[in-house]
């Protein structure tokens, strides 16, 4: 006997292209590049957290090998926001206004 009950399925349903596209890239409206610290989900361990670039994947991971470099960190890039695993929110400040991009320290 086949089990033919269907639990759960990936076929039909409409996806909304335009709203995925979206959901890659963290733009804010002003420009301007914030830099959060962020520890939450990291055992206490800080990072550097990068919003608000309006730069496409490639360009992203351009700019995420120049700051790991100079910082002498790891990070990685997820969801269109870069993490650095540094608390050097100035020097990657500075950084950015090397680079042409408007930037500003955000929360505590």
């Amino acid at each position: 006997m086949q089990n033919s009950r269907l639990v759960y399925s990936t076929d039909g349903g409409k996806v909304d292209q335009s709203r995925q596209a979206a959901d890659t890239r963290s733009v804010n409206k002003d420009g301007i590049a914030r830099i959060q610290r962020e520890t939450k989900g990291r055992k206490g361990k800080g990072v550097s957290i990068i919003t608000g670039l309006d730069q496409n994947a490639d360009e992203l991971k351009a700019l995420c090998t120049v700051l790991k470099k100079k910082c002498g960190c790891g990070g990685a890039i997820k969801a269109g926001t870069i993490e650095l695993q540094t608390d050097a929110r100035d020097k990657i400040q500075q950084l950015l206004e090397q680079q042409g991009i408007k930037s500003k320290v955000a929360g505590g």
